[in-house]
């Protein structure tokens, strides 16, 4: 059968239709890699430009500025049981499709929401509003990209499935912070927005011609609260784990810009350059050492990295600290991650990545605010302070559940 058919089917209860059909893995993986890199790179590009516009430009807290960042993860966290089921129920490539189209949705608001700055409450309640799209679509997108790849490669691949997909994520942030910022600067505060409409157009045309998952519509789905269960140690070292990524993805630019240090870009790109590199040279250790293991060493690496920007006294010291954090955070999703799904049978994949991933959510959710009222009481350098304690937490977890990480 012809690699470039359309209507070449895998099933998701047998997950090797298409590996058995010797369809190189490239040629699953690279689309939907393209395609997750695209959408992230539209979350890179709010997570740079939203945080100026808000606060000088729309005049607005540091509060309110965590509270809009952290919104788009809250409503990731809020519907991954629903991106989930639609995977689960209706299929990966309508559930990654129908959160492509949301993205264009949500560009389209940030654009009207950026180009208001003289009224500023109507542009705030505009910019939230597509937050909450912009989450939203998050949770389809890379629920159905995960299930997708998992699917059509099949189970015994999972671990490069997922490395590969959070290798496309971080870069994608790690460059769109940056690109939005330079845009910004040069064309002023609406025109990175408008890049996000032609990055949607990009991801779903990257993935239209991929095989379908068929779906099982005799499984009888195990509730959402039994698969977070099932899940809850790993993701609990996760959620913790996440709040170094989440206190720089808030507030490094607001930090450098009060210590007079510069342009905070290369602190995103250190954090997503040394992210990519440590995945694309050390994949092979969760499976080779062991999750555990692995998870151990990269939490004890990020804490590093937080007490370095913690006690800065300069933007280079912060920026070797925004590195280490992608380092110690680079390999923690793939290698707890491949451990949650083996907990649940393949009809329910879907739901245990959305479950798995709803403690990631949950965390960057509840970090933008309260990094936000740290920074108002103490300073910024104390918000890495707290994600040092997440990283410990993490640690602690982690020590204390082995038994199920096994």
């Amino acid at each position: 059968m012809a690699v470039k058919s359309t209507k070449l089917v895998a099933s998701n209860t047998g997950d090797a239709a298409i590996h058995q059909q010797k369809i190189p893995l490239t040629k699953v993986l690279a689309p939907i890699v393209i395609s997750v890199f695209a959408v992230y790179l539209t979350i890179g590009i709010t997570l740079g430009a939203l945080p100026t516009l808000i606060k000088n430009e729309l005049k607005f807290d540091t509060f309110t500025v965590g509270i809009v960042i952290g919104l788009q993860f809250l409503a990731t966290l809020l519907t991954r049981a629903y991106a989930g089921k639609i995977t689960d129920t209706l299929g990966a490539k309508t559930s990654n499709h129908r959160g492509i189209f949301m993205v264009f949705i949500a560009g389209i608001i940030y654009i009207t929401g950026s180009s208001l700055g003289q009224f500023p409450i109507v542009a705030l309640g505009l910019l939230i509003f597509a937050r909450i799209i912009h989450g939203i679509s998050e949770s389809m997108m890379v629920t159905g990209a995960l299930t997708w790849g998992i699917g059509l490669v099949g189970p015994h691949k999972s671990g490069k499935v997922m490395t590969w997909n959070g290798i496309s994520m971080y870069a994608g942030i790690a460059i769109g912070a940056p690109l939005s910022m330079w845009l910004g600067n040069q064309f002023g505060s609406s025109v990175p927005f408008v890049l996000i409409l032609i990055l949607s157009v990009i991801s779903w045309l990257s993935t239209a011609k991929l095989p379908t998952l068929t779906v099982d519509p005799t499984h009888v789905r195990t509730p959402f609260y039994k698969v977070i269960g099932k899940v809850s140690a790993q993701g609990l070292a996760l959620a913790f784990s996440s709040l170094g990524f989440a206190c720089i993805a808030s507030f490094i630019a607001l930090l450098f810009a009060e210590k007079n240090w510069g342009d905070a870009s290369l602190g995103f790109i250190c954090f997503g350059g040394f992210y990519v590199l440590t995945r694309l040279l050390f994949s092979s250790f969760p499976d080779k050492y062991g999750g555990y293991k692995v998870a151990l060493v990269s939490f004890a690496i990020e804490i590093i990295g937080q007490l370095c920007i913690g006690f800065s006294y300069s933007g280079w010291m912060a920026i070797v600290g925004c590195a280490l954090t992608g380092i110690g955070f680079s390999l923690v999703f793939p290698s707890l991650g491949v451990l949650a799904i083996k907990k649940v049978t393949p009809q329910m994949r879907g739901t245990a990545l959305g479950a798995y991933s709803a403690f990631f959510d949950l965390s960057l959710g509840l970090a933008g605010p309260i990094a936000g009222i740290i920074a108002g009481w103490f300073s910024y350098q104390s918000i890495y302070i707290f994600g040092a304690a997440g990283g410990l937490l993490a640690i602690l977890i982690l020590v204390m559940k082995k038994d199920s990480h096994q």
